[in-house]
């Protein structure tokens, strides 16, 4: 999902950019790479931002980021763990979007689909519904914020079905939009922790259209809710590999129970560890 409009990822040169929605303002675009050893650098594009906007910027970088996430924890019980030793010098800090809204549209322009699929999807949507920052380049999704569930509600059938070319998913989103938009379905206290615990989560993830298992796990974990397992037509084949011979879901799931509240997470990064780069990572 990394890869995803309003997030351009420069895997060669290890950075990337990210439009950003702001209260108040204009989208802002923002290039983080990497600092002198142990830091990032984060640069708003275009014109000079004022204090207040700058704030905003910082808050929602560190949110997309992840910085304040404790994934201490995890990093204790990995450190013991042969095959997971290396990410407690300090992976494991996915992406994440701005919002719980879109998590959740992103991951439905997932399901059933190729991943060329998913980027012609969520780009449409991010181009043609989402406001473009002062940088944005005349064509293509870049340089744009995700759209609101406003924008989103307002696009009628015709742009899901003719320029996303979402099929199927285009009524599950537009349903999804117009409850947000209408005030009468509240995503967001999803990924407040603090008020829900996991099991609702998932029982109100998987009463939204569009959201089965696999997206429901998903969603979850961009969220900071590691427990559940993604399970899905990559997974399940990615860990037979690596394993030696296909298992069943539960069996997988009995592998990473020792992690506790992080499963879910240690088995991504096991599926993913060829994605990063041998060399040592910032703590």
């Amino acid at each position: 999902m990394a890869g995803l409009p309003p997030i351009f990822l420069d895997e060669d040169a290890r950075r990337f950019e990210v439009t950003l929605a702001l209260p108040g303002s204009r989208p802002r675009t923002v290039r983080v790479e990497p600092g002198r050893p142990g830091f990032g650098s984060a640069a708003v594009l275009g014109p000079r931002p004022g204090a207040r906007v700058l704030s905003a910027v910082e808050r929602e970088v560190r949110h997309v980021l992840r910085l304040d996430a404790d994934l201490s924890g995890f990093y204790e019980r990995a450190a013991r763990d042969r095959k997971l030793a290396w990410v407690a010098s300090g992976a494991g800090r996915m992406l994440r979007s701005q919002t719980v809204f879109e998590e959740v549209v992103k991951t439905v322009c997932t399901t059933n689909c190729t991943w060329s699929a998913t980027e012609r999807m969520v780009g449409a949507i991010a181009e043609h519904l989402g406001e473009p920052a002062p940088t944005a380049p005349p064509n293509g999704p870049f340089g744009h914020a995700f759209p609101s569930p406003a924008a989103m509600a307002e696009a009628g059938e015709d742009f899901y079905r003719g320029v996303a070319k979402a099929g199927y998913r285009g009524a599950y989103l537009i349903s999804l939009a117009r409850s947000v938009a209408a005030g009468e379905l509240d995503l967001e206290v999803l990924g407040r922790p603090a008020e829900l615990p996991d099991d609702e989560v998932r029982t109100r993830l998987l009463a939204l259209p569009g959201v089965g298992p696999y997206a429901a796990a998903h969603v979850m974990m961009m969220l900071g809710r590691y427990r559940s397992l993604i399970l899905d037509s990559w997974t399940r084949p990615t860990y037979a590999k690596l394993a030696g011979r296909p298992m069943s879901d539960a069996e997988i799931e009995r592998r990473f129970k020792r992690y506790g509240p992080w499963a879910g997470l240690a088995f991504w990064l096991t599926l993913t560890r060829s994605w990063v780069a041998e060399e040592p990572l910032p703590v």
